[in-house]
């Protein structure tokens, strides 16, 4: 894959002094088109070898177009702060929003290809890895992101020859490190790694452009001429991918669904509901403050029926933890903000980090519920959500990330009931809308969706938890209980 970077090309300055303002207008103008239609991002992988010119090409890019719209980040080691989360999410929280050009040095490949260059990571986990890294990119192209990834080239005696010649120059002696040199050392293991590691990231939406880094003129107008051939191609397209990645969904043939299993007369007396919530607030209280709990974080995600109970149940978590260790995420439709990202980036960034608890009233599954019954997204973008949700939720777990997702479901009748009672009773009035009511005439469009989000993203490590809630207090209890099994059985696997 490298031999074509390998064959000393060259651009003359007069050349190169002829084609540099055309190409820096035209860039401008695809930058100027990106941002005034705000249609999508585009984001910019810059990786390749020591001293083949990244960031000089990178800073030069800056200088040819409008700095303003360029957001450009630095992956370096990670901070405090990130370690305390899953590994992508500090890519998640620097994804540039639609209308905007993202540049990322040290990008999600570089921790891959150095853990397994070192010997930190085996081939089967580097592979894992790639695997993980071309959903993440699919995902990222299906939401319509442009991505451009360029690989920066040099052979092995002209990249040992370029670091003599930095490191020779007092102005560029600085940019030479014995790091540097201690991966030349491992030069044959890089190209190995990096070649194998591209070739099974290079597809059709986002492909590796290999360029050739020893000629300074060639590489610059060879990266300016890539990204704006890359911009005119993608403005030039309407609309965004629509590739369905699922198989098609059948309703069960006996005509059963797992609702037809539920006993929703299951009840639980004031008597017995006060012993139990003492019991189970005071477990869930010493869970947190156990030692062991600083190296694990919490997700507990609620989803149900309109009137279900949701708020209640939360209400019930929150009274037993400390304040400083939880936030809520109310959920509701998609602000100007986060319609500019990924569908899932509004939740990434609300992760909680290690020693704390995140409680989703409404959750990342409104795509496969409410985005699909209502029809405010395609078939292509829910049905392809499965998939995504499952990676998503996998990322978390690895992190020991306890993520425990419930859904809180009443009968028709128990929910009309309560709707009525909500008009009734004037502290509770805001808590029904014409929303609700309408909601009401779909009760069959929306089980049927319940139904398949809990076939496709119950999985082993993330399932899902039925909550039978025509009863509040055993809906109450049963979210306690809950959360403490899974809370503990977490930390025995610390052990």
């Amino acid at each position: 894959m490298f031999e074509s970077a390998e064959l000393g090309h060259k651009i003359d300055k007069a050349t190169y002094d002829k084609e540099v303002p055309a190409l820096r207008e035209a860039l401008l103008n695809a930058q100027f088109d990106l941002a005034e239609q705000a249609k999508f991002p585009v984001i910019i992988l810059v990786g390749g070898v020591d001293g083949a010119g990244k960031g000089e090409t990178i800073n030069l890019l800056n200088e040819w177009m409008d700095p303003r719209h360029i957001q450009v980040h630095a992956m370096a080691q990670h901070s405090d702060e990130e370690r305390q989360h899953p590994p992508m999410w500090r890519y998640w929280r620097a994804l540039p929003p639609k209308g905007k050009i993202g540049v990322f040095f040290g990008s999600w490949y570089t921790a891959p290809i150095i853990e397994r260059v070192l010997g930190k990571s085996k081939a089967t986990q580097l592979n894992a890895r790639i695997h993980a890294i071309n959903h993440f990119e699919s995902m990222l192209s299906n939401e319509g992101a442009l991505i451009i990834k360029l690989w920066f080239h040099l052979a092995k005696d002209v990249q040992k020859k370029r670091l003599k010649s930095l490191e020779k120059n007092p102005k560029t002696q600085w940019r030479v490190t014995k790091q540097d040199w201690s991966n030349f050392k491992r030069y044959d293991k890089f190209r190995k790694v990096s070649e194998h590691t591209l070739l099974a990231t290079s597809n059709e939406h986002a492909p590796w452009i290999v360029i050739e880094g020893a000629d300074a003129r060639y590489r610059n107008l060879t990266t300016g001429t890539v990204i704006l051939d890359a911009l005119r191609q993608r403005l030039a397209q309407t609309g965004k991918p629509t590739h369905i990645h699922a198989a098609p969904l059948k309703a069960a043939i006996d005509h059963l669904d797992l609702f037809d299993k539920l006993d929703m007369t299951l009840t639980l007396n004031d008597k017995k509901f006060a012993s139990a919530l003492e019991r189970y607030q005071g477990k869930l209280n010493l869970l947190t403050r156990d030692p062991r709990f600083a190296k694990l974080s919490v997700i507990a995600m609620f989803e149900g029926s309109d009137a279900a109970g949701k708020g209640g149940a939360i209400r019930r978590i929150t009274s037993a933890l400390d304040a400083r260790h939880y936030r809520i995420h109310p959920v509701a439709a998609p602000t100007e903000e986060e319609r500019a990202q990924p569908y899932l980036w509004r939740f990434w960034r609300n992760v909680p980090r290690t020693g704390h608890f995140a409680i989703f009233d409404r959750s990342w599954y409104g795509r496969v519920l409410v985005e699909r019954v209502e029809k405010f997204c395609t078939e292509a973008d829910w049905m392809r959500a499965f998939g995504e949700i499952n990676d998503f939720e996998e990322q978390l777990i690895e992190h020991n990330t306890v993520l425990v997702k419930f859904w809180l479901t009443i009968t028709q009748e128990e929910q009309l009931k309560r709707f009525k009672a909500r008009e009734e009773i004037s502290f509770k009035r805001f808590k029904i809308t014409a929303d609700d009511w309408r909601n009401r005439e779909k009760w069959d469009a929306y089980e049927e969706a319940v139904c398949d989000m809990v076939d496709r993203t119950s999985t082993e490590i993330a399932p899902w938890t039925i909550v039978e809630a025509n009863d509040k207090n055993y809906a109450r209890i049963k979210v306690l209980k809950t959360l403490c099994e899974r809370i503990e059985k977490a930390l025995d696997k610390l052990d």
